[in-house]
């Protein structure tokens, strides 16, 4: 499962902690990933995988944005990650309960 390869990778590569729901007790900040869809071509498959970046502040939030965007197009040195592209990322503010966040999303192409 990619979710755990990308998971792991995460994990180690960034100094807060990932996962792969909501918390139930938050930290300052912290990332959430969440596979939104996927699809198979010549026996390679992709996988779309939001990462939003939750911070104290929305300028903490972009910074932590960035620090996972370039953790995620390194992930070209694991074995079973062929290629890594950003489809979008953007201002993800949650409006209702006024937390700040961004979201990356990524197409990860795999074996």
């Amino acid at each position: 499962m990619i979710e755990v390869t990308v998971y792991n990778y995460l994990n180690n590569a960034l100094s807060v902690p990932v996962y792969t729901e909501l918390p139930k007790e938050k930290p300052q900040r912290f990332v959430v990933l969440d596979k939104i869809g996927s699809s198979k071509e010549n026996y390679l498959s992709s996988s779309t995988i939001a990462f939003q970046s939750y911070a104290e502040s929305k300028f903490q939030a972009a910074l932590l944005n960035e620090q996972v965007k370039e953790a995620i197009e390194n992930m070209v040195v694991i074995d079973e990650v062929s290629k890594v592209e950003l489809n979008s990322d953007y201002n993800f503010t949650d409006t209702t309960t006024k937390e700040y966040r961004y979201q990356a999303v990524y197409e990860i192409y795999h074996y």
